[in-house]
């Protein structure tokens, strides 16, 4: 019997170990068989074995190898073919049939019928997949195969190969792209491939493709019956198939097509593969891996739906995922296919040009099918001798002359038209359609909207709608961007307008539809194009004589009103607001309407970094009559042209920076622009320039920070001898170096230059650029702020500066040298510039080695009674307690120094202590002093309460990053709660402070009247903190208006407490970061 059971074993597992090798293993597998046949002086015929396929292979090994010859000699070729997988398979098998005895003789007929079974189920999916290679919706040619390229073909491939980060296999690949672009293809071509034997073989045993136009239409199945669909008999071994399930693969094609709401509860899921369900269930057990857990999935979505797919999954399951996008055609392939697509080739390239200069509609033609339609489009325009490059302007325009093509085709064929009510039912349909990400439209839901089936015909001979040739009831539009325009007709057909806003259907609202995201949104952006492209009235005029219906441009006092709410709102849109509105509003290639909408905003903040944004951007920004602050980051890369390229390229670039600029020289309410991180290459930094040196410019600020200019640009400065109106200027972190500053102080030294406020910190300058600074110092009557932070200026670069300071014609009032390398050479000549420099008010010297013998110089010109300082940094100055006793006598001579920063340094409780004792002297004007991080603790905190009670000045005190404890703020809010206090703002990051103190804090809080910031971030305070102090927080005796606190650090009901504080004390602000940016503090970094 065992004989008996190999031998039938033999004649099918043969034939389908064979089926899983694809044809060059296939032919590697011939060569061996020769080598091995011709050895063993075997009779085999090499030219029958040649030209054998599979089948016919099978019957020359077992004709000439009989019984277990053939399995024997076949295992040798596998493992000279290093097919591991297949070798270790059929050496299992093969060893399980030999060892069979009669008892399992059914067992056997079992495993037969197993292999059977396989081999006729791909003779069934090879026949099915076979026949699919349908046309395109839109009349694309047969022999266009799109999904079949080879490059698809090795993404198919390589799919499930990339390991996922968290170790795990990898189960679950998600195949995203545009609709159209060829993912339905690509999928049956997968299938084809498989059961070919071309892909897959060593990876998944079986394959089962579920449509979900198709599975959206089953009500209620078991697991089981729903993938025995294509099974060629009724006889299907469904229990030994599913026993192994990490050899399975599910692909589930047009997710987006799926018609369910996914709302099932995790409990409520199924894993029973028997049990009846709704068709729901099962797909969103089987997503969410409950549902055969170890099998493998390949989804296929569209972009604009999955957003969808992935709220299904959780963390957990996205960790073992991995996302592909299908890219459809190249650049260079859809040049192909325009220039294949016109016979003409002057029409070829004028085509090609006109759709390259709009990146939008180019773009959308990496889809074939979209890539036809306005080619078709163009064709006809060019046969009329219509101007191609307008109508190729916007998106609308194009599809406009593809709609109005459609209803009147010609003389030779007047079909006929939808009547208005039709129209505006389809159009209904086409807006909920894409509003709810379903675009099948099924029989029923035509009839219950009042379109009989010779209503739908109308739109099928129009080949508006196309019916699917799988499934009877089924309709869809010929693309789905022909149920978008149509969504967009929707809201202009004049029907009822004013009562739309009162239906229960969400995407009848406008403003719901103008106030989506595009970022949230995305299956609604398409649709807003169109929207706005149609608010142009020649198109709707167009649209009106060709489909015999009236439509309305009311909604452009909806839309105009939407953008004033948007102008007026208290927070400044965002950048991808701002870019979504001007994509929506070039579509209208309405100037005037333009300018009215962007009359509501006075800041603009936009990203460039493609094309696209340059020539939305530059038609909107054009038009901006009350814009006061643009902001821009340009980072598109090279919108120089390159040689190569023809001067035409060379113009619309350019036409689109002269526009953008323009607005320097048209409005007089800009001025301030901020070109912050980006990329200026010659051209731009050309007509930039141009703009600036305009008498018509009247910029205030221009902020240039961490911008790259091109080679030979670094010294364009001499605009500030032109701009008297200019004055501030941001460099920081530019790379203008020493020679571009060299080209800066000559322009500073030009009686016509007014700026006051020059920032220079990062430029990677040194002690070389001094002098010139230096020069332009003694010369500049208006510069009173420079900041030189962060440049390797040393000693020597410092020395020079300080010979301009002692001039007496040096203006300067701020300047910071933060990190600039300086040591305590550096501090005696400082000493003598303050002293003798009656204007410099505000000196930065933090983060410099000065160290204690720095320090004491410092104090010794703070004594001086020329010396006029009102503020000194000397944050991380490496210097220790004995320079508080330097500073401590200083300040005790000292009339004009208001703020003191010593934060970092190591003065520890006995350094601060010495200057309490100085603080509480009435001679003492101090009033800001900042101590973080100065190694204090709670014993220095009884002189601090003192000097905070007894000061007459002191008004804001940091101790944030010193570890003080709940016993040391207990001792200062004893300070706090005395009428005598003077304490404005109080800083107590990081203090080790937890809940015990808040009591104390709280009761402070409500004493003090004067006190109205407190900072009190990353401290423990815990729960019951949070309620302690939110008890005092909303009490009118509390005149607290902000308190550094991270609300995201404490639980759920602290925040919510938090929330109601916020609620009722408007004047409380609560901030999860917390700067002193007043008049002193920090003041060198608010430039």
């Amino acid at each position: 019997m065992a004989d008996s059971s190999f031998s039938s074993f033999a004649d099918f597992g043969l034939l389908l170990y064979l089926e899983e090798l694809n044809n060059e293993e296939l032919n590697k597998f011939k060569l061996l068989l020769k080598e091995t046949v011709e050895l063993g002086h075997c009779l085999m015929p090499w030219t029958a074995v040649k030209t054998a396929n599979r089948k016919q292979l099978a019957n020359l090994i077992n004709k000439y190898y009989p019984g277990k010859q053939a399995w024997n000699m076949t295992l040798r070729l596998f493992g000279k073919l290093n097919l591991k997988d297949l070798y270790e398979r059929a050496k299992a098998e093969t060893n399980w049939t030999e060892t069979m005895g009669p008892e399992v003789a059914e067992a056997g007929e079992t495993q037969e019928a197993v292999l059977s079974a396989r081999t006729e189920y791909k003779l069934r999916i090879k026949e099915k997949f076979h026949i699919l290679d349908k046309n395109s919706l839109l009349g694309e040619p047969s022999d266009f195969h799109h999904g079949a390229s080879q490059e698809q073909q090795k993404l198919l491939e390589c799919l499930f190969d990339v390991k996922v980060k968290s170790g795990e296999p990898l189960r679950t690949v998600v195949l995203r792209g545009a609709a159209g672009v060829g993912k339905t293809a690509l999928m049956r071509k997968a299938m084809l491939h498989w059961a070919e034997g071309n892909l897959y073989q060593h990876k998944f045993t079986y394959i089962f493709y579920l449509s979900g136009r198709e599975i959206s239409q089953v009500k209620e199945k078991s697991f089981a019956q729903l993938i025995s669909k294509d099974w060629p008999t009724t006889e299907i071994p469904i229990e030994k198939i599913l026993s192994q399930p990490s050899n399975l693969l599910f692909i589930i094609d047009s997710f987006d097509e799926l018609n369910f709401a996914f709302e099932e509860p995790e409990f409520a899921l199924c894993g029973d593969w028997t049990q009846v369900h709704p068709v729901s269930f099962l797909i969103s057990s089987l997503l969410r891996k409950v549902m055969l857990p170890e099998s493998s999935l390949l989804v296929t979505v569209r972009l604009t739906a999955s957003n969808r797919l992935k709220r299904l999954f959780s963390q957990p399951l996205l960790k073992s995922q991995r996302y592909v996008d299908l890219k459809g055609m190249s650049r260079d392939e859809r040049r192909e296919y325009i220039y294949h697509f016109f016979e003409d080739e002057t029409w070829a390239m004028n085509a090609f040009n006109s759709i390259r200069n709009n990146e939008m509609l180019f773009n959308m033609c990496h889809v074939p099918p979209v890539c036809r339609l306005v080619c078709t489009c163009l064709k006809q325009q060019m046969e009329k001798d219509d101007d191609v490059t307008r109508i190729c302007q916007t998106t609308t325009a194009v599809f406009t002359c593809y709609i109005c093509s459609l209803f009147s085709p010609g003389d030779e064929y007047l079909p006929n038209l939808p009547n208005e009510a039709q129209l505006r039912c389809m159009c209904y349909l086409a807006a909920k359609g894409v509003w709810t990400m379903t675009h099948v439209l099924y029989r029923n839901d035509l009839r219950k909207h009042g379109l009989t089936t010779c209503d739908t015909s109308v739109f099928l001979d129009l080949n508006i709608l196309q019916k699917d040739t799988d499934y009877e009831n089924c309709y869809v539009f010929s693309h789905l961007h022909i149920q978008e325009f149509f969504a967009a007709m929707f809201y202009m057909l004049k029907s009822d307008w004013e009562d739309r806003e009162h239906s229960s259907q969400s995407f009848e609202d406008l403003n719901l539809l103008l106030e989506s995201k595009s970022d949230h949104e995305p299956h609604l952006t398409q649709l807003k194009y169109f929207l706005f492209g149609l608010l142009n009235e020649h198109l709707v005029k167009q649209l009106e004589e060709t489909l015999k219906c009236k439509m309305t441009l009311k909604i452009k006092w909806e839309v105009l009103e939407w953008t004033k709410v948007l102008g007026n709102s208290d927070t400044s849109p965002s950048q991808l607001v701002f870019l979504d509105l001007f994509h929506y509003l070039y579509e209208t290639q309405d100037e005037a309407f333009v300018a009215q909408a962007m009359g509501n905003f006075s800041k603009v903040v936009i990203n460039i970094c493609m094309e696209i944004h340059l020539l939305v951007s530059s038609f909107c920004i054009k038009h901006c009559r009350c814009l006061q602050t643009l902001k821009l980051d340009v980072t598109i890369v090279n919108s120089s042209p390159a040689a190569e390229t023809r001067q035409m390229d060379v113009d619309r670039i350019t036409h689109c920076w002269q526009n953008l600029f323009s607005v320097l020289n048209t409005n007089e309410h800009l001025t301030e622009l901020d070109l912050c991180h980006s990329n200026l290459d010659e051209l731009i930094m050309k007509i930039f320039y141009q703009k600036l040196r305009h008498p018509n410019c009247k910029l205030q600020k221009l902020l240039l920070k961490f911008v790259a200019f091109p080679d030979g640009y670094q010294d364009i400065f001499s605009f500030l001898t032109h701009k008297q109106n200019l004055m501030h200027l941001d460099l920081k972190g530019s790379n203008i170096e020493d020679d571009g500053v060299k080209s800066l102080c000559e322009a500073l030294k030009h009686p016509e230059c007014k700026l006051q406020n020059l920032g220079l910190e990062s430029c990677n300058l040194t002690a070389v650029c001094c002098l010139d600074i230096s020069k332009a110092l003694i010369k500049s009557q208006s510069l009173v702020f420079l900041n030189l932070s962060t440049n390797n200026l040393l000693d020597d670069g410092v020395k020079l500066l300080c010979e301009a300071l002692g001039h007496p014609e040096c203006y300067l009032e701020r300047l910071s040298l933060e990190s600039c390398g300086l040591t305590e050479a550096s501090c005696e000549d400082l000493s003598l510039a303050v002293i003798s420099n009656k204007r410099l008010t505000h000196l930065c010297l933090a983060d410099n080695s000065v160290g204690d013998r720095g320090v004491k110089l410092l104090s010794a010109a703070l004594k001086h009674p020329e010396c006029t300082l009102q503020s000194l940094v000397l944050r991380r100055c490496h210097f220790t307690l004995l320079s508080s006793e330097y500073l401590s006598t200083s300040l005790l001579h000292n009339k004009s120094l208001i703020h003191l920063d010593l934060g970092s340094n190591c003065l520890q409780d006995d350094g601060i202590n010495l200057l309490c004792n100085v603080f509480q002297q009435l001679n003492c004007n101090l009033q800001d002093l900042e101590l973080m991080g100065c190694v204090l603790t709670t014993a220095c905190c009884p002189d601090l309460a003192s000097a905070i009670l007894n000061s007459p000045n002191l008004l804001s005190l940091d101790l944030g990053y010193n570890d003080l404890q709940d016993e040391g703020v207990q001792i200062l809010c004893e300070a706090l709660r005395n009428p005598n206090c003077n304490i404005q703002r109080l800083g107590l990051e990081y203090c080790g402070l937890t809940s015990l103190c808040c009591q104390d804090l709280s009761s402070a809080l409500l004493s003090n009247q004067r006190l109205i910031k407190m900072n009190l971030t990353q401290n423990t305070l815990g729960h019951e903190g949070i309620r302690t102090l939110c008890e005092v927080l909303t009490c009118p005796e509390c005149k607290l208006q902000v308190l550094g606190l991270c609300k995201d650090a404490f639980d759920k009901e602290s925040q919510r407490l938090l929330e109601a504080v916020r609620d009722s004390n408007p004047n409380l602000a609560i901030k999860p970061s917390y700067n002193n940016y007043n008049e002193y503090g920090s003041w060198w970094r608010c430039f």
